[in-house]
C-alpha cells in the first residue's frame, strides 16, 4: 500500500506590526493615529539627525587633529 500523505495547510500569521495596527485602528480615531504616526515620525527623524551630528563632530575632530572624547 502506498504511504498516506499528509498535507499541512498553513496559513501566514500576521506581523506584529499588522496586528498592532488592526488594534489601533480599533482603539484610536484616525486624528489620533495620523498624530501618533506623525510623533514617532518625529522621533526617528531627531534620532537620524543626532546620529548625523555626532558624525559631523568626530570628522572635524578628525580634521583638526583632535580625537573624539565619546570613542
Amino acid at each position: 500500500m502506498p504511504a498516506a500523505s499528509t498535507h499541512v495547510r498553513v496559513s501566514a500569521l500576521p506581523s506584529v506590526t499588522g496586528a498592532l495596527r488592526a488594534v489601533e485602528a480599533l482603539l484610536l480615531g484616525s486624528g489620533q493615529r495620523t498624530a501618533r504616526r506623525n510623533a514617532w515620525t518625529s522621533v526617528l527623524e531627531d534620532r537620524r539627525r543626532a546620529k548625523d551630528r555626532i558624525e559631523a563632530q568626530h570628522v572635524l575632530e578628525a580634521a583638526s587633529g583632535r580625537t573624539s572624547r565619546a570613542t
